[in-house]
């Protein structure tokens, strides 16, 4: 190899993340030498599980906003060679490339070498046993409506795709860490057993993999952590050199900050165990990391250590769970808070008369997530009741919820803004299955197309 760094820079990190962000990443990344690649992390357990429900009614099983993350960036990355890596594939990594090669025809763009990677998908085949055994040691029935089941598979496919040439790759559900790690093991050469260096390309893509979070946003805390210019916030970029070493910073006259303090925060972001955050890559350990400012906006990571990857995959199964009410009204003005309460009680007994499997009641503001800690019920300007039903049948939850609208004329002065919602309700349960039950490949998006 003749390049001294890689660059890696993140276009989203979440399905609702901005999109004109990964833009500024993007320009960034085109004026920089050797390979570079933008990734997007777009995937949550419930987004998986919402996009299975959208195929299975014949719907795009794709991310939604698959062109809004897209258009601001293809024209750039294709012209200078910046290799996307995406999992917005969802539940249908194929139609993602279908729809990729039509908006790039839209755009008048040549048509990149599309590359899916498939086998995350483990709802039927050799992994379904392993999966309803898995559900039977959780304690529960193995007869419940699956609606998806997706393995969180690692970064081997994403290799296999980059070394087919591909100029996009998509994927369904990954290890996040997985969609940086891929490029730098495809770059670098690096081995499937050099445990230390899978670990610092798996730490850089936990940095990398939450976007924002680790230039200034979730980290923000007036007073206390100050942020300039959020609403201009940059995405982070990462230069990472053969020994797994790397710099986070961000484009340059992008709002939001760089620290140590915003790339502590973010290493230690969903971690359970420092000394074993386990990946189907590796097994990292993050207490020798080394944590320093390099200049403004620039922090060097050091120090990673790994172990053998797991013998085991975790799985995610997603289930119906019956349909999820959420019914609001507003009391504002003088005596805010006891007008509240008493539709809160209004609405208790009412609901004693119907047969909901779960509800709750709260005050937001007041006990909605701390519990009833406000004492002084004059120093509330306004209240917001919530109420928040769960049951096997909708129109029973739609009756709950009408409930809260007969407020109006049926409750407490003053009430007013009434907000209600039904929607169908996904439960979510991971699984240990056995590594070898699952086989993943890479599959060029022409060879779909010709077959």
């Amino acid at each position: 190899m003749t390049t001294e760094r890689v660059y890696i820079g993140c276009g989203a990190g979440f399905a609702g993340d901005r999109p004109d962000a990964g833009r500024t990443v993007a320009q960034e990344l085109a004026g920089k030498p050797g390979p570079r690649f933008m990734i997007y992390e777009t995937l949550a357990e419930r987004t998986l599980a919402l996009a299975q429900l959208r195929r299975m009614k014949g719907e795009p099983g794709y991310l939604p906003r698959l062109d809004t993350f897209l258009r601001p960036v293809l024209e750039i990355c294709l012209r200078h060679g910046i290799r996307i890596i995406g999992n917005f594939g969802a539940a249908d990594p194929q139609g993602a490339c279908r729809r990729i090669a039509d908006l790039c025809g839209e755009l008048g763009l040549p048509l990149p070498r599309l590359v899916h990677v498939c086998g995350d998908d483990v709802m039927a085949g050799p992994a379904r046993p392993a999966l309803d055994q898995g559900r039977r040691q959780n304690d529960g029935p193995v007869n419940y409506d699956l609606v998806a089941a997706n393995a969180y598979i690692g970064a081997s496919s994403i290799v296999e795709a980059l070394e087919m040439g591909a100029d996009i790759v998509v994927t369904g559900r990954v290890a996040d860490p997985s969609l940086t790690l891929g490029p730098l093991v495809h770059s670098w050469g690096w081995g499937w057993q050099d445990w230390d260096l899978l670990a610092a390309g798996t730490l850089c893509g936990h940095i990398l993999e939450c976007a924002a979070q680790v230039s200034g946003g979730y980290f923000a805390d007036p007073g206390r952590k100050e942020v300039p210019d959020l609403a201009r916030i940059g995405f982070p970029l990462a230069e990472v050199a053969a020994d797994g070493s790397f710099v986070v910073t961000k484009p340059v006259g992008t709002g939001g900050c760089v620290t140590p303090r915003t790339v502590r925060e973010q290493i230690l972001y969903e971690i359970d165990d420092p000394a074993g955050y386990i990946t189907p890559d590796v097994v990292l350990d993050l207490t020798a990391v080394q944590v320093a400012q390099a200049g403004p906006d620039r922090v060097r990571v050091s120090g990673a250590r790994g172990r053998p990857r797991p013998g085991m995959l975790r799985a995610m199964a997603c289930y119906r769970g019956g349909w999820l009410g959420e019914a609001e009204i507003s009391y504002a003005g003088p005596n805010a808070l006891p007008r509240g309460r008493l539709a809160a009680q209004v609405l208790g007994d009412r609901l004693r008369d119907l047969d909901i499997a779960e509800n709750r009641i709260d005050l937001i503001g007041v006990n909605a997530v701390a519990g009833d800690a406000v004492a002084d019920a004059g120093a509330i300007p306004e209240v917001r009741l919530r109420l928040a039903v769960a049951s096997d049948r909708p129109d029973l939850a739609q009756t709950a919820l009408d409930e809260v609208e007969s407020l109006y004329l049926c409750g407490p002065a003053g009430g007013g803004g009434v907000r209600r919602s039904l929607v169908e309700r996904l439960n979510s349960e991971p699984i240990l299955i056995p590594r070898d039950l699952v086989t993943t490949s890479a599959i060029a998006y022409a060879e779909v197309a010709d077959a």
